[in-house]
């Protein structure tokens, strides 16, 4: 059943490049007024505002909320309302990643994963539900990640806060399990975004191989179906948890892992 979203508001952070605009894009064809929330110079912002208006009917606004900053996430949230007299769809998609053992992990590094991946979650979502029961319609999506499930070495904060993330994920639909406000995570495995590309560049230039030899020995160490889930999928899981056919759907993860949790 595809989703028919005329009508509905949605926000998505992080949606200026990767999976995020895939599903800003995705919601904007979809007939929803579309909020979008990230990082980048004003040519590449200006950028993602043009491609996601390319499919939509409505303008595409954007919101520069800083992921850090509590009190600019809150006011993200009112402002969306005020504009748009709603907020039906929220997508906590923000994320950034940094790899150490943790004896030798940057506190600030730390800190501020935890802050992006996890609080601002939190943060956001916290802003978005008295709203949300007021109007009886409500439906939050939290990117997590197959490490929310797994963990790998190197990456304690980022395991860490997409751990929190599943179990945000599930209190918050708990809490409005009688409500139409439904909370769901998505578990993606590697799919080829910026924050991944740096990934497979960096292991290009440690063990001297081309770029795509990079990507297959990334694959291979983890993901049996050897590609990488594409974020257009990713946003058509997002579309499926905002349609009816999921309405009472909540609590719970969709994993896109090409098998990774499976072994």
């Amino acid at each position: 059943m595809v989703a028919e979203l005329s009508g509905k508001v949605a926000l998505v952070t992080g949606s200026t490049s990767g999976i995020g605009l895939a599903m800003a894009k995705n919601f904007a064809r979809l007939g929803a007024q579309v909020v979008i929330n990230g990082l980048g110079d004003e040519a590449a912002l200006e950028a993602a505002r043009k491609d996601i208006a390319s499919v939509s009917a409505k303008p595409v606004h954007y919101e520069g909320a800083n992921m850090l900053d509590p009190d600019a996430i809150q006011a993200m949230i009112r402002t969306t309302e005020e504009k748009f007299g709603a907020l039906d769809i929220l997508v906590n998609n923000a994320g950034i990643q940094h790899t150490d053992r943790v004896e030798d992990f940057p506190r600030d590094r730390w800190d501020a994963i935890i802050a992006i991946n996890l609080s601002s979650a939190f943060h956001a979502s916290a802003a978005a539900l008295p709203g949300m029961k007021e109007r009886d319609f409500g439906r939050i999506i939290n990117v997590a990640s197959v490490h929310g499930l797994v963990g790998s070495v190197e990456k304690s904060a980022y395991v860490a806060a997409k751990h929190g993330i599943i179990g945000l994920t599930k209190v918050t639909a708990l809490e409005n399990a009688t409500a139409n406000i439904t909370c769901n995570a998505l578990c993606p495995g590697w799919v080829r975004t910026p924050l991944v590309e740096a990934q497979i560049d960096a292991l290009a230039a440690r063990e001297g191989l081309d770029t795509a030899e990079a990507a297959r020995k990334l694959l291979s160490s983890k993901e049996p179906s050897l590609r990488f889930t594409a974020p257009e999928e990713l946003a058509d899981a997002a579309a499926f948890l905002c349609s009816p056919a999921a309405n009472n759907m909540t609590g719970t993860t969709l994993t896109m892992d090409g098998g990774w949790s499976a072994q």
